[in-house]
């Protein structure tokens, strides 16, 4: 298994139980303040990237620090979105699971900017993925033609944009050194929300826990799916991959919440794990043929 495809899974897991601890919040949290109290969670991981040694010789920070920093924030502002939605409860059913179909976004970009190009059977892992997160995901068909859809949009848009930036950061510098200043644009993004919406009074440590969790597993995703594109990964495959986090949090909602999966998502299920499969399978360059001594010989004579 390559290392990308390693760095991927870590980032699929954390990703799904970062999914499951954001309906555990719930209304408990607005949405800006569900970002702020989850960037505790990210400081022990931005802390430990920021001890640990993450220099390169490609390191060109003029170009990836930027790049990385302006993903953070884009990051920030879809989960703002996000957990405000979520927060809002029923209403928001519909518009909530469309949002992850942000790597549509980030695909098309890395297709057209950075010429990625896949072949046939991981574009029909890619297919797969995508078909997937829509059986995760959309329960219901009207809700693409609903007026709420809007909401969504802005996710999907942020968080793919922000998919596309971390790939270009890691061509720029090490997978660590842009998680690094990823996560970094949550700490000014935090203390904004803080100084314009001041925390209410009381919230119970159970909110405070899971908040926290929920910033810890977020920030553990990055970096691997950073860590994912430092090791040669291709964003157009990783970012539909990664996507796939249902994957985790419908075992743990079933197991440990107590949820069923209708038949819709069991054949997301397996779809998924037959797109995993699929998009495993790089196609190796093949080698110019070598000719034998003897051949030379002859070719001589």
């Amino acid at each position: 298994m390559p290392r990308w495809m390693r760095w991927s899974l870590l980032a699929l897991l954390s990703w799904g139980v970062w999914a499951i601890m954001a309906k555990l919040i719930g209304e408990a949290l607005s949405g800006p303040h569900n970002q702020a109290l989850s960037t505790f969670g990210v400081l022990p991981v931005l802390l430990a990237l920021g001890v640990a040694k993450n220099s390169s010789t490609r390191d060109n920070w003029r170009q990836g620090i930027p790049c990385a920093l302006v993903a953070g924030a884009l990051a920030c502002a879809g989960n703002v979105v996000y957990y405000g939605v979520l927060s809002r409860g029923g209403k928001a059913a519909m518009i909530v699971p469309l949002t992850a179909l942000y790597p549509l976004v980030t695909i098309l970009l890395a297709m057209l900017l950075l010429k990625e190009r896949l072949n046939r059977i991981q574009t029909a892992g890619l297919l797969l993925s995508l078909i997937a997160i829509y059986l995760f995901n959309v329960q219901r068909e009207e809700g693409f033609l609903s007026k709420s859809l809007v909401y969504a949009l802005a996710p999907i848009v942020l968080w793919g944009v922000s998919g596309f930036l971390q790939k270009v950061s890691t061509n720029h510098i090490s997978g660590e050194l842009s998680t690094l200043w990823f996560l970094t644009a949550f700490i000014p993004v935090a203390v904004v929300i803080l100084a314009r919406e001041p925390l209410p009074a009381q919230i119970a440590p159970t909110v405070w826990l899971l908040a926290i969790a929920q910033g810890f597993f977020l920030a553990l995703g990055n970096f691997a799916i950073l860590a994912a594109f430092a090791n040669q990964g291709k964003a157009a495959i990783i970012t539909p991959l990664t996507a796939l986090y249902p994957l985790v949090s419908v075992p743990v909602a079933i197991f440990f919440l107590g949820e069923r999966i209708s038949a819709r998502e069991g054949s997301g299920i397996f779809l998924a794990l037959v797109s995993v499969a699929a998009l495993c399978c790089e196609t190796q360059p093949r080698q110019p043929a070598r000719t034998s001594p003897a051949a030379k010989t002859d070719t001589i004579a």
